[in-house]
């Protein structure tokens, strides 16, 4: 392969005006051999200029993920799809970690995601050699080389990082062998603070995180080898940064090498704290290491922690070592060794360090006042918030104020004294109400201050949300929206609190402002009833508000404020539902059509929210026929845009919509839409038959004369559940397609669809003919025949006699009998079983019998019988779970307060969270009353068994109320059995036992009982 001719192609991509031509050149020409061994020579040679080796390193790297992994050919074809060569893959094993090392950082970025994909697919079968090559490097006398090493070394350990325990012995034991190595180097480096070196250290540190984070392997990390790593810990923590690192602009700080090593050491010791070494919280296999690590590393550490937050007090550390020392600080609030040590000092950290960070700040004014939409972005994202250290602050000022007395009424009467100073900076103002609001749910739980807090509402929030500040209207907004649960004595400020609220909403000129009192108007109607009556006439302005404000601010919180307001105001919306509609379509095409929308993952969940708001709006107003068929078409153009563009993850969204618009009835536009539908389906077929699943069982079950009426609606239904069924679509697509032609069947029974049975038919027994995982499918399968059965038991058979299958000349008769007869103790739930029982008493009845159905006769009446007894535990469940549904919803609420007692338990100084009393607390609420662990006779029936499958939401005509009744449609055909054909009947009952017997006979008595309820009933 010429180098120069690919040097050429690569420099032509770069080139706008070239570029189509070399990516043509490229893609004639990377199947080639050697192509992609000539792609590495060119990244590692200086001779080639470095945007040609990044264009080689991104062409690479797209090669290997797509590429290196062997492929089999699709279902049906047989010629393979590319792979790299084997020649060429072991070409890039033999050289891409010295690639790795020799390479800039440009480039190396690219090569370190090949190597990842490299290990992922080759480590260890192909590939074992990358752990001596790694080793040789690491061993190398020549610094330089080292660092790329180490980045070879973390793709590995990364590759295994979230692999259970039992997955990762490849890598433990090439750690065996790297981990003394990286600990001796990174031992050696410490006293070195240049560049390099700590980068080194910092990459160590990386591959130790990695290691660790999500699995501990004691075998590997012994006592101590693990001391040796925490002394390691402490020293990077504990050392200076230098002090010319205070002249580089604070926001360019945290990318420094010093801080970015203390980061990962910080986040190590964390983590060892949070999931290993915190007795009480961690896993049995952990129980030993966990008293080892608080009583030898926990308190050593938590010192140099506290030298951390004193520096960020009275000098400077970055934003996520500080966020990781403060967790680290809210785990040792529960251990009384740690918090004897942290008792003197919590305090100063409460008051100078927590409150001044939940402050509102410069960098807060400068984002509102310059770009208010991303202040309420950050401020709402918490992807974005839980890199910030305030909400490390907030959760450690919780965890304390819960778990140690001395904490909570030093900060109420510190937030008081500057909630009552005139003269205080408004900033501390917002400061302390974000201090209490945090504060919220502890606070409502104690009687001491639950009854001041209406006071404090009172006193100190309602004249704020009139404050000139707009930081500080929306601080009061949100603590309403906290402390929303409040008992209000007075009723006159409930109303105060809902009239400023609404008035923030819908006259302040502030967009951060609008949201929080979005929030919290919500907040108060949802938790207060009367509240819910103050905004009753005002609906109208308060919803328009809202649209706008998320119109303008495309915040998704809001969204589900919106869906919220929809269901407490049902039929208020009414009036206003096909306005609202309209704004939201408007408002999705406006997100679907902003510059950014491709990038930006907001702009996603926004849309979906969206979507969700407006199907909240049609299943509110179903019971409302004019204003759906006004909705439907709004909502049309909706999924029109979806379709059109297409935009695969609205899917779900847009036939969640188009369900329910089918829900009453189904318009002629929405019979149009099956056949857009169907070019979808034909298009991304299998990925989403199973949320069309609802509707395409609307258009079989809400109109059906409609279905019927134009042949190609059910060929378009059979066609996409045929395609699924021959497909590699997945079995659990395959039960919703098999169900469906069953509520096909079902359905039209009686209806002329004779020409679709033999075709229902083959399709679900040749599915059967091969590999079947699951007995779902199986019997969802075996249904479909059993429906064909119920419909017209002379087509089914005929149909039967006549299908041949490849494997065997027979007909599929008898197949297809024993099977069922192997299967019966497979059928679950109600309808299943039901459709069963039904399908067996027709095969009793059978004028001519197939001999097949003579040889398994002693079978028919023993599985019955065993169906009846699942039908019983099932009525008898659904009975009992009605009639507990109350009873546990006031159990949950009293394991809920146990737990909530629990946790919020202040614990005395001298003790640990954990112990005897709190654990019996635990128990008592995890085992219900009366129950021990003595088994119960219906402990046998294992809950899928009593409980509906999953496809029974999927309703027929044998599941409505006026449908057939079991008991006395199987009493019918075995008492015309015994009177007209005795010799069958023997046959059928010989084989009973006398548990059998009588068995029978109760299902006689009920069966008669039922038909006398239901006379009594008409």
């Amino acid at each position: 392969m010429d180098p120069n001719r690919i040097i050429q192609a690569l420099k032509g991509t770069i080139d706008p005006n070239l570029r189509i031509a070399a990516e043509n050149e490229l893609n004639q020409s990377y199947k080639i051999i050697n192509f992609a061994p000539t792609l590495l020579q060119i990244i590692v040679s200086d001779q080639v200029e470095c945007p040609v080796r990044q264009a080689a390193a991104i062409y690479l790297k797209n090669m290997v993920s797509q590429y290196w992994q062997d492929r089999e050919p699709p279902p049906g074809e047989v010629i393979f799809p590319f792979n790299i060569h084997e020649n060429d893959r072991q070409q890039i094993r033999d050289n891409i970690v010295e690639g790795i090392i020799q390479c800039p950082d440009t480039v190396r970025a690219q090569l370190t995601v090949c190597l990842r994909a490299i290990i992922k697919h080759d480590f260890p079968g192909r590939w074992t050699a990358i752990v001596d090559k790694i080793g040789f490097y690491l061993q190398s006398q020549n610094s330089a080389s080292w660092y790329g090493s180490l980045l070879s070394l973390y793709q590995l350990v990364k590759t295994y990082e979230y692999k259970k325990a039992e997955e990762r012995d490849p890598l433990l034991a090439a750690m065996q062998l790297f981990l003394p190595r990286i600990q001796q180097q990174v031992t050696q480096l410490l006293p070195d603070s240049t560049v390099f070196s700590v980068l080194i250290q910092k990459q160590i540190l990386k591959i130790f995180h990695a290691l660790v984070q999500y699995s501990l392997p004691l075998q590997l990390v012994n006592n101590h080898t693990m001391t040796q790593w925490m002394e390691i810990l402490r020293d990077v923590i504990d050392r200076g940064v230098p002090p010319e690192t205070l002249k580089v602009d604070e926001d360019d700080r945290p990318d420094l090498v010093w801080w970015k090593c203390k980061k990962w050491a910080l986040r190590i010791v964390t983590r060892l704290f949070e999931r290993y070494g915190s007795p009480g919280n961690v896993t049995k296999e952990y129980f030993e290491f966990a008293d080892f690590f608080l009583k030898t590393y926990a308190v050593g550490i938590q010192q140099v922690l506290l030298k951390v937050v004193d520096q960020h007090r009275q000098q400077y550390v970055t934003p996520h070592v500080l966020q990781q020392a403060l967790n680290y600080l809210n785990q040792g609030v529960s251990h009384s060794l740690t918090w004897k040590q942290m008792k003197p000092h919590i305090q100063t950290i409460c008051q100078e360090v927590i409150f001044p960070l939940m402050c509102y700040k410069d960098e807060d004014e400068k984002l509102w006042q310059e770009d208010p939409y991303e202040y309420i972005r950050m401020k709402f994202n918490a992807y974005d918030d839980h890199v910030f250290p305030t909400t490390a602050a907030q959760n450690l000022l919780c965890t304390a104020a819960r778990k140690r007395k001395e904490v909570l009424p030093k900060m109420m009467e510190f937030c008081h004294q500057i909630l009552m100073d005139p003269n205080v900076d408004p900033r501390k103002k917002d400061g302390a109400l974000h201090v209490i609001g945090s504060l919220a749910d502890i606070l409502l739980k104690k009687r001491i201050y639950k009854d001041q807090m209406e006071l404090m509402l009172q006193n100190y929030v309602f004249p704020l949300l009139n404050s000139n500040l707009g930081y500080l209207r929306a601080r009061s907004c949100w603590v309403l929206h906290s402390f929303s649960p409040l008992k209000f004595h007075n009723e006159l400020n409930l109303r105060n609190a809902v009239e400023l609220v609404k008035q923030n909403l819908i006259e302040d000129k502030e967009m951060p402002v609008k949201v929080e009192a979005a929030i919290a108007l919500q907040t108060l109607v949802s938790n207060q009833e009367q509240a819910k009556v103050y905004i009753k006439p005002l609906i109208r302005p308060v919803m328009q508000e809202l649209l706008n404000v998320i119109k303008v601010t495309e915040n998704d919180d809001l969204t589900n404020v919106i869906q919220k307001m929809i269901c407490e105001y049902s039929e208020e919306v009414a009036i206003i539902a096909i306005d609202m509609t309209q704004n939201l379509a408007e408002i999705f095409l406006k997100v679907l059509q902003s510059d950014e929308y491709e990038e930006s993952e907001d702009k996603t969940v926004m849309a979906l929210g969206i979507l969700s708001t407006i199907d909240t709006i049609l299943t509110v107003m179903e019971d409302h026929k004019e204003i759906t068929q006004q909705l439907e078409g709004i909502c049309l153009q909706v999924i029109g845009l979806v379709l059109q563009k297409p935009i695969i993850e609205f899917y779900e969204e847009i036939l969640s919509l188009a369900f329910s618009l089918t829900c009453p009835a189904i318009s002629p536009q929405m019979w149009q839409l099956l056949g857009v539908l169907y070019e979808v389906f034909q298009q991304d077929c299998f990925d989403y038959f199973t949320d069309m699943m609802p509707l395409l069982h609307n258009y079989v079950t809400v109109d059906t004369d409609m279905l019927l009426s134009n042949p190609k609606h059910l060929e378009v239904i059979y066609t996409m559940c045929k395609k699924v069924l021959t497909g590699d679509a997945g079995e659990d697509a395959e039960c919703h397609a098999a169900k469906l032609l069953e509520v096909i069947i079902l359905q039209c029974k009686g209806r002329g669809i004779d020409q679709c049975i033999p075709l229902f038919v083959e399709a679900v027994l040749e599915r059967l003919t091969r590999g079947v995982k699951s007995n779902e499918l199986r019997t969802m399968c075996l249904q479909v025949a059993i429906a064909a059965l119920y419909y017209n038991p002379t087509l089914l058979i005929h149909t039967l006699e006549n299908i041949r299958f490849p494997h065997s000349p027979e007909p599929i008769t008898a197949q297809f009998i024993n099977q069922w007869m192997n299967d019966t103790d497979c059928f679950l739930g109600l309808h299943d079983r039901k459709t069963c029982i039904i399908g067996l008493s027709i095969l009793m009845e059978l004028p001519n019998r197939p001999a097949v159905v003579e040889s398994v006769a002693a079978q028919i009446v023993p599985s019955i019988l065993l169906l009846f007894l699942g039908l019983k535990h099932v009525y008898a469940s659904r009975v009992l779970a009605k009639q507990e549904s109350f009873t546990r919803s006031t159990a949950a609420e009293e394991e809920e307060n146990a737990l909530f007692l629990y946790h919020s338990e202040e614990i005395p100084s001298d003790e640990d969270e954990v112990n005897e009393s709190k654990q019996m607390i635990l128990q008592q609420h995890s085992t219900p009353a009366g129950q021990d662990d003595e088994d119960d006779d219906d402990d046998d029936w294992d809950e899928d068994v009593l409980e509906g499958t999953a496809l029974e939401e999927y309703g027929t005509p044998l599941d409505y109320d006026s449908g057939l009744d079991e008991y006395q449609f199987f009493t019918a055909a075995l008492l015309k059995i015994q009177s007209t054909d005795a010799a069958w009947y023997q046959s059928l009952t010989a084989p009973l036992s006398d548990d059998q017997k009588k068995q029978l006979q109760e299902i006689y008595t009920l069966s008669q009982q039922r038909k006398n309820s239901s006379v009594k009933g008409q």
